[in-house]
C-alpha cells in the first residue's frame, strides 16, 4: 500500500477550461452520478460503513474516456442490477478530490484516469484500470461492469429510464483539443 503524505489543497485550479469539459461532466450527471468536488465530500461518501455499494468513476478528458469509459459505464447502469450510488471525480479538474481518492481509497492501485471502482464499507472491491478500458468498445466495458454489479449489488436498475438514456449525449472530444485553463 502506498502511503501518500501529501497536503490536499481543495483550492487547486482546474487544468482544463471548465466550460470545455462541462459536457463530459453532464454525460455522467445525466445518469445520476453525484460529483465529489472536495476531499471532504470524498471522505463523507466513500468512508461510509452502511453496506451500500458505491460506484466511483474517475472521469477524464482523454480519448479513451470519451470513446469507451463514459459510454460504457452509462450503458452498464441500464442493467437490471446496479450499485446503490454512483459518484465521480474529474482528473485534472477536481484535483484535490482525485488526489484524495488515489491516496486514501485507491492507494493499492496505480493512478489511472479514466478508471472505475466499486466500493463497499470504505474498501474498493473491484477496480477497472485505464488499461482495461483503452481500446475496448463501450459494450465490452458495460458487460464487464454488469457482471460485477450482479456479483456485488442489489439495487434494481436501470439508473434512468430507457427513454432518458436514448436522449443521452456522449461527449466525444479528445483531451488534446481541450484548452488549458488560464484562470479567471
Amino acid at each position: 500500500m502506498r502511503n501518500l503524505n501529501i497536503h490536499i489543497n481543495d483550492n487547486l485550479p482546474p487544468m482544463y477550461d471548465p466550460a470545455a469539459v462541462q459536457p463530459m461532466r453532464d454525460e455522467l450527471t445525466a445518469t445520476g452520478f453525484e460529483e465529489l468536488l472536495t476531499s471532504e465530500a470524498v471522505d463523507q461518501t466513500l468512508s461510509a460503513q452502511n453496506n451500500e455499494t458505491i460506484l466511483l468513476v474517475v472521469n477524464s478528458v482523454c480519448g479513451c474516456a470519451a470513446g469507451s469509459a463514459r459510454p460504457g459505464v452509462t450503458l452498464a447502469l441500464q442493467h437490471h442490477t446496479i450499485p446503490d450510488r454512483f459518484v465521480t471525480v474529474f482528473a485534472g479538474q477536481d484535483r484535490a478530490a482525485v488526489e484524495h481518492v488515489r491516496g486514501k481509497y485507491l492507494a493499492d492501485f496505480p493512478p489511472s484516469s479514466p478508471s472505475m471502482a466499486l466500493f463497499k464499507n470504505g474498501k474498493a472491491i473491484y477496480v477497472m484500470h485505464r488499461r482495461e478500458i483503452e481500446g475496448r468498445p463501450e459494450g465490452m466495458i458495460a458487460n464487464t461492469l454488469a457482471k460485477v454489479f450482479e456479483q456485488h449489488c442489489t439495487r434494481k436498475g436501470p439508473a434512468i429510464s430507457p427513454e432518458a438514456y436514448a436522449q443521452l449525449t456522449h461527449a466525444l472530444a479528445c483531451g488534446s483539443t481541450i484548452p488549458r485553463y488560464a484562470g479567471n
